[in-house]
This record gives structure tokens, sequence and C-alpha cells, in this order.
């Protein structure tokens, strides 16, 4: 299957996000060769591969921290082009990375509302941030111990929570999170799972979730792109796919790799 069809065959006139023949160099390292891929309103979409196929350049490219070297984005019909991070932030585009971007030292509701804080000059408003952050995580049935405890003191799973929380509390529309389950155990990591169900029952936001164990992502995601040497070779319905497929693919990748080694060897 080749790229541009894997990726446009089920594409949507109503499509929040669209990325059109998409490349990007870093001086003779080619991170992504031509990107094809769509994003329906609502939808989840697991964006999987191996180590170094490029789906963290292209995550830095939607969500505006790196620009792309050829093609386009498309948002909710128009093109744009993404100048920062605040401007994708600014149209609706957010990122959740491994590191979560939270302040350990910090309470929770503090960073629900990190370089956006409500002030009552001179001073902050605490007791409304502290009521609004609990209204808002109890909607999204984030279960933590109280808004008033330092996200140190929580779970990976739980401060992985609080990271998807505050995007959709800042009104974001296009949510994309890297590797959410690394190095969670089951538990942890099945409450991510539903925080996404609850996201996509809601129909509040698209989700792209970056993924190694298949698996679990099989399960929350509606759609299944697999990038492959910086192009989107496979586009299926999650239903229509299994483990044992995507499994299959990336085990020829890397046999294919191996052989191209010993022949130049």
């Amino acid at each position: 299957m080749t790229a541009e069809p894997a990726a446009a065959a089920g594409a949507q006139d109503g499509d929040v996000l669209r990325v059109e023949h998409v490349s990007k160099r870093f001086g003779a390292v080619t991170a992504l060769t031509d990107v094809n891929l769509h994003l329906a309103k609502g939808e989840v979409l697991a964006l999987l591969g191996d180590n170094g196929a490029g789906k963290s350049t292209l995550l830095k490219i939607l969500c505006g921290f790196q620009p792309p070297d050829t093609g386009r984005i498309v948002l909710n019909g128009e093109e744009v082009t993404l100048k920062s991070v605040d401007h994708a932030r600014e149209l609706g585009i957010d990122a959740v990375y491994q590191d979560l971007a939270l302040i350990n030292q910090l309470s929770v509701y503090h960073n629900m509302y990190l370089n956006r804080e409500k002030v009552r000059w001179p001073f902050l408003s605490n007791r409304v941030m502290r009521r609004e952050a609990r209204e808002h995580l109890e909607a999204m049935g984030v279960n933590i111990p109280s808004v008033d405890v330092q996200v140190a003191r929580l779970s990976g799973g739980q401060r992985q929570a609080i990271a998807v929380a505050r995007s959709v509390y800042s009104d974001a529309k296009i949510l994309l999170l890297d590797e959410p389950l690394a190095a969670m155990g089951v538990k942890e990591a099945a409450m991510i799972l539903d925080l996404v169900r609850d996201l996509k029952e809601h129909g509040q936001v698209s989700v792209i979730i970056i993924a190694h164990n298949y698996g679990q992502v099989l399960e929350v995601c509606d759609r299944v792109n697999l990038l492959q040497q910086g192009q989107i070779t496979f586009d299926k319905k999650s239903s229509e796919t299994s483990v044992v497929e995507l499994t299959n693919l990336v085990v020829a990748e890397y046999r294919a790799a191996l052989e191209a080694r010993h022949r130049s060897a």
C-alpha cells in the first residue's frame, strides 16, 4: 500500500486536520519523506511505528515546534502555517509529551492553570482556580486525592491524566499524545485509556496517540496509521486490523532492513 492512497482513502471534507505531502530533513538525515494523514472530528487515531520512523518529528510539526520542509497542513478546511507552539495552541492544537511539562512542586490546580493563572490583582485567585480545577477533573472522571496535593505525590497515570485534562480545559480541539502509556502499569494505562474513551464519547476532542503497544491502542482508537521510513504505509480502521497484522508489518520492515544491511556490507 503506497503512502498517499493509504492516508487519503478515507479522507473527508469534514476532517479537522489534513497533512499533505509533508517532508522534513535534518542535514543528511531524512526524517519524513512524504507524509499524508487525516483526522476526523471526534476521531481517535493511533500513529504507530518503530523507533526512528519519524513519529516524534511529525508530532513536533503538528504542534508548531518545527516547520515542515515541504507539504502543507490543513486545519478545518483551511491551509495554515504553524508559526510556534503558542500559535498552534491558539488554533486548538495541543500536545502532551512524555515529560508532561508539569511542575512537581506545585499543586494539581496550580498546574492546571500554569501560564494562564487567574488573577485578582495583585493576588492569585486561588479559590476560583481550585474550585474550577476540581469541577473540571470530576467532569472528566479524573480521580485524584485532592487538587491541593503536589503533583509529585501522584502516580504516573494520574499525572498523565492531569496533563491531558489541562489541555482539554485550555480548549484544545486536537490533542496529540506522545506515548501516553509508556512505562505505566496495567491499572494506570487503563486510567488513561478510559479518559481517551470519555473524550471520544463526548466528541470534545480529536486525538492522535503515538504508541508502541498495539494491543492497548486498538482498544480505544478508531483508526490506525503505521509510519515507516518517513511515510504512512498503512491506514485501516481498528476493527479491520489486528495486533498480529501490525506486528507482521513491522517484522517485515525489520527483516528488509537487515537484508539491505547485509547486501551493503
